[in-house]
């Protein structure tokens, strides 16, 4: 069984045992957290309007981690203007531990 969940604006497709990253929530590591549910998958799938009723998918938080290290690298042509900056994108880990119906 899995599911599709809406977490920070955006859906992933989840089972039980997943981990996956979300956008940065305040929760630390160990904390037990809810996910509305938009879509169960199955033998027949449930589609909801917009969330299905009675279904939610809980995670339990691993970490807070930083993604990967972009470069941004902005320059005005002929006027001798050079701004370069990094940026790591923060995010959670979840471990998906139960989807509830």
């Amino acid at each position: 069984m899995y599911a599709v969940i809406e977490a920070g604006g955006k859906q992933q497709k989840v089972a039980v045992g997943d981990i996956i990253y979300v956008d940065l929530l305040k929760s630390d590591a160990g904390d037990e957290i809810t996910f509305p549910c938009l879509m169960l998958g199955g033998e027949t799938p449930e589609f909801g309007k917009p969330y299905v009723e009675g279904a939610t998918v809980r995670g339990a938080v691993r970490a807070q981690v930083k993604g990967r290290k972009i470069t941004v690298y902005k320059y005005k042509a002929k006027k001798n203007q050079r701004k370069k900056q990094g940026h790591r994108q923060p995010y959670t880990k979840v471990e998906i531990t139960a989807i509830e119906v």
